[in-house]
């Protein structure tokens, strides 16, 4: 995995960052505060986000990756997913000192998405002030359930 500065990214990836900031706003955390946003770049060059929503009965939430992906997929289901980028906001609604990842169930379901595909996803993961990036899901979930 690599570590970039915002400076140093893609105008591509700047964009797609700027999309998973600007999806933190969508997010609904009445419970742990903790907003995250994601957006995802299609292979048409669309971008598609979603943000993690919280329930009151904690199992029936859905974090912000899976929100995303389910979204492009029904939207677009022909389409793969290139990249997907993450950024979170804390309650006092500053941006993560340390880049956000993606929870086991989402690196799964990241891992099915590269799989139906047949094609790897980039993943950046933003905090204030630099982006970690992977090649792909197995860069973060090596023994991937297929």
């Amino acid at each position: 995995m690599k570590r970039l500065t915002l400076s140093e990214l893609t105008e591509e990836d700047a964009i797609l960052i700027d999309a998973a900031r600007d999806a933190t706003n969508l997010s609904y955390s009445p419970y742990s505060h903790f907003r995250v946003g994601a957006a995802v770049l299609l292979a048409n060059g669309k971008i598609v986000k979603g943000a993690n929503q919280e329930n009151a009965s904690y199992p029936v939430g859905i974090c912000a990756e899976r929100s995303t992906i389910a979204t492009a997929h029904n939207l677009f289901p022909d389409l793969p997913i290139v990249t997907l980028a993450l950024a979170a906001k804390k309650k006092d609604g500053e941006y993560t000192q340390e880049p956000v990842t993606p929870c086991g169930m989402c690196r799964q379901a990241i891992a099915e998405c590269e799989k139906r595909y047949g094609k790897p996803i980039r993943i950046l993961m933003a905090s204030r002030s630099e982006i970690v990036v992977a090649d792909n899901i197995k860069e973060l979930l090596p023994m991937t359930f297929t």
